[in-house]
């Protein structure tokens, strides 16, 4: 079966230019995780979209429907932030785990890995349904010297998969028997079985290959009817596969980077997609406004509601 290429309405949530837009994640809660003082400044408690500007370096936190936007530097390079199920956030800064009691509170790093690679930092990461932490780095320097993590609150980090070289995206299936998961190097995502109740991973096989020609791999999620959605840097596009691997949708965004993408609003039937502006020519910078946005459209199809990290 080919793609089909519907028209779909895509709006400009931020126009912030961030330098690379990564990790995006609906916060039914959202105003909670923001500091004590700014939640009584704004009187109300209502959902938000939470991402990262790994070039800033910043976790962002916006109202979409108020425009309402906090912003918490970080001390390094920051490649994910995931809500915390007592409250806060749980972050990869540089190569180090940080917790934080909520977006203004200070910052208690927990795990460090990767000393021999000091070049490598944290990427993407998502906490699966028993709210383990699974969190990825990528190798600047050596390819293959970075890997993917799986933590679980109290523990150090456990590599789950070594001689990964840029650990993207993942997600599981609606049942979570299947991880999917991108090492954008490879041009691929791929199927891995998964035990829940275990957190083990079992045996890895190829779900789709990307043609180079046509953009890399970056972030992955999976939607209500298991469809699986992934980002492609570099190609200005984002797909959805179907669970058996078959080319479902092809959409075209107004960047050529985007970078991630999640479900999120009240109905989860918005799909928010994060870009970047690293590695576009001045010329390309100019002929495109909204390289670095954050940006919005409704596929037809609805999300599912995040997992948090229990610790």
């Amino acid at each position: 079966m080919s793609a089909r290429f519907p028209a779909v309405d895509i709006v400009l949530v931020d126009g912030t230019a961030d330098e690379i837009g990564e990790g995006p994640v609906w916060l039914p809660g959202g105003l909670e995780i923001l500091d004590r003082d700014s939640r009584a400044q704004e009187n109300h408690d209502t959902a938000a979209l939470m991402r990262v500007d790994i070039g800033e370096p910043a976790i962002i936190v916006l109202d979409p429907v108020t425009g309402m936007e906090r912003r918490r530097l970080t001390d390094g390079p920051v490649g994910f932030a995931q809500p915390r199920t007592g409250g806060g956030l749980v972050a990869g800064v540089g190569r180090q785990i940080a917790l934080l009691p909520d977006l203004g509170g200070p910052v208690r790093y927990i795990a460090e890995v990767e000393a021999d690679h000091p070049g490598n930092r944290f990427n993407d990461a998502v906490c699966d349904p028993q709210g383990r932490l699974w969190a990825g780095t990528i190798a600047l320097g050596t390819p293959g010297t970075a890997a993917l993590y799986r933590m679980v609150a109290g523990e150090e980090p456990e590599v789950a998969i070594p001689d990964v070289t840029i650990s993207n995206g993942m997600d599981w299936d609606r049942d979570a028997t299947r991880l999917y998961y991108i090492d954008s190097a490879t041009h691929r995502v791929d199927a891995i079985d998964f035990d829940l109740d275990r957190g083990r991973l079992g045996q890895r096989r190829p779900f789709v290959a990307i043609d180079p020609a046509d953009g890399m791999p970056d972030g992955l999620c999976v939607d209500a009817d298991g469809g699986v959605w992934v980002a492609l840097f570099g190609g200005g596009a984002i797909r959805r596969y179907r669970p058996d691997g078959t080319l479902d949708l092809h959409l075209p965004v107004p960047v050529t980077n985007p970078t991630s993408l999640a479900f999120g609003g009240p109905d989860l039937a918005d799909l928010y997609v994060t870009s970047a502006r690293v590695a576009l020519t001045p010329e390309q910078l100019a002929d495109e406004p909204q390289a670095g946005a954050l940006l919005r459209l409704r596929p037809g199809v609805l999300g599912r509601t995040p997992n948090a990290f229990v610790g």
